[in-house]
């Protein structure tokens, strides 16, 4: 027997592997691109629609708000069902439910009329169409909540760690190609066939993807039995094996999870994570929802002319993910152990959005000014993002990836709704005080001084690496 062990050992290392994981990490990339395609439609008809409905900048920032919400909430609760169903059945049903939601933005102004009474029941008044949107809102952020824990514990169940902030690093980038597309593809959209057709023939393209995911996925060693990957690839993927919980996910996927969020918010770990999401992800959703606010508010651009300057921007985003995903790796070649690296990395990351500090000093000179620098903070923000997500999959056991990522995503998702209302709230008081550049100065300071902050405060936390065993969590 163990004669025959050996034999295999040793075929398994001369074979040739197999490069399945990148398939899977294709299939990653595609469903954040839909991801982000799907929130950003309104942001980028914000101008029109603000218009034909009569919005003010807090009647948006409601709406936006409504769906950073939601989408906080959701992942607290989204990364509790993909541990506990797996990611195959629980990013499908994701993936249905936000299609469902960014379709039905098309339908918002009918919506509003026969949620109003309801609203009106509760003392909420506000104008129908706003009603409307929230409610398309809500629902698309209770199913994008769904993506990252998804991605991340995928990425967990592919990878080995030395490779998960690179695929990360990929399959995040979906989020800037998605940033690139949408301003190429809706407004054309909707100028030939309408702002509703918009939301329609974005939001369908989910059910595209369902039917790659269907076909191509499924976990290492299901894939092993069937000939998709070799023994060699299924090795590599589990060569961390020495951590002693890499195995605990082939035979807990879909079984019942008896680890509860209070176990897991014991350990300043966790916290490390939540702290870096709470201080950042409020800077990328200020960008993605107020861009096209902020170029309409100084140089009137509007519709197809944000185009250039956003797609421009969001490619240069995509290299900052990239880049900021192979990172700790050179490091790690240079000597450097894995965690130290992550930090290296992610410090040095840190610094490259304080250049948004000269955004707006700049911009009287022409818009490509504050969009370069405001494109290298987006860069910063994916490449740390990258790195950020990937201190789950090092520091805790894959049964549990999701849900911890769902507990960082959700303080992410309050960060949002609280720049996004605090940001309608500066606008709308220094543009009726003739001063909104006064407004976007505040929101341009935090953007390129959060990340540092974040930084020093998750070093404290968690000084040296220190991962966490599922038997520890059980006995917790």
């Amino acid at each position: 027997m163990l004669r025959n062990e050996k034999f295999e050992s040793v075929d398994a290392i001369n074979q040739k592997m197999t490069n399945y994981r990148w398939i899977i990490c294709t299939l990653l990339f595609f469903a954040t691109t839909i991801n982000y395609i799907d929130r950003q439609v309104l942001s980028l008809l914000q101008p029109y629609l603000s218009e034909k409905f009569s919005w003010s900048y807090s009647d948006y920032a409601n709406i936006t708000s409504v769906f950073q919400f939601c989408y906080a909430i959701a992942l607290l609760f989204a990364g509790k069902f993909i541990d506990k169903f797996g990611t195959k059945r629980g990013y499908a049903w994701a993936l249905i439910f936000w299609s469902i939601g960014a379709m039905i933005h098309a339908f918002a102004n009918s919506i509003g009329i026969m949620l109003s009474p309801l609203f009106s029941i509760f003392g909420i008044m506000m104008p129908v169409s706003v009603i409307g949107f929230i409610f398309a809102r809500l629902v698309l952020g209770i199913g994008e909540a769904g993506n990252f824990p998804s991605a991340i514990k995928t990425t967990a169940e592919w990878f080995p760690r030395k490779e998960r902030s690179f695929s990360t690093g990929i399959f995040n980038s979906g989020a800037n190609i998605g940033a690139v597309v949408a301003p190429l593809s809706v407004p054309l959209i909707s100028q030939y066939f309408g702002w509703e057709y918009a939301f329609i023939i974005v939001g369908a393209t989910g059910f595209l993807w369902l039917i790659f995911w269907k076909y191509y996925y499924n976990s290492p060693k299901e894939l092993l039995e069937k000939g998709k990957i070799n023994k060699a690839e299924y090795n590599y993927i589990h060569s961390d094996i020495e951590e002693q919980f890499v195995e605990d996910d082939a035979k807990d996927e879909g079984s019942e999870n008896k680890i509860r969020w209070a176990h897991l918010l014991k350990y300043r770990q966790t916290w490390s994570f939540v702290t870096g999401k709470f201080l950042t992800d409020g800077v990328w959703w200020f960008f993605l929802f107020w861009l096209p606010s902020f170029l309409k508010s100084y140089y009137s651009m509007t519709g197809t002319q944000i185009m250039m300057p956003l797609a421009v921007l969001y490619t240069m985003t995509m290299i900052g993910s990239v880049c900021g995903g192979w990172l700790p790796a050179y490091f790690v070649n240079k000597g450097v152990k894995m965690y130290s690296a992550r930090m290296t990395s992610m410090i040095v990351i840190a610094l490259f959005p304080l250049v948004v500090l000269f955004a707006q000093p700049l911009s009287g000179l022409n818009y490509w000014w504050p969009i370069f620098l405001i494109g290298i903070g987006t860069s910063a923000h994916q490449a740390w993002s990258a790195n950020l997500f990937t201190t789950v999959s090092d520091m805790f056991p894959k049964k549990v990836v999701a849900s911890v990522t769902g507990i960082g995503g959700m303080a992410g998702g309050i960060s949002g709704v609280l720049v996004s209302k605090i940001g309608g709230w500066l606008l709308d008081y220094y543009s009726a005080s003739g001063h909104i550049e006064t407004g976007y100065t505040i929101l341009f300071t935090f953007c390129a001084t959060a990340y540092l902050l974040a930084w020093v405060i998750m070093k404290l936390l968690v000084p040296k690496f220190k991962p966490i065993t599922l038997a520890s969590l059980k006995d917790s």
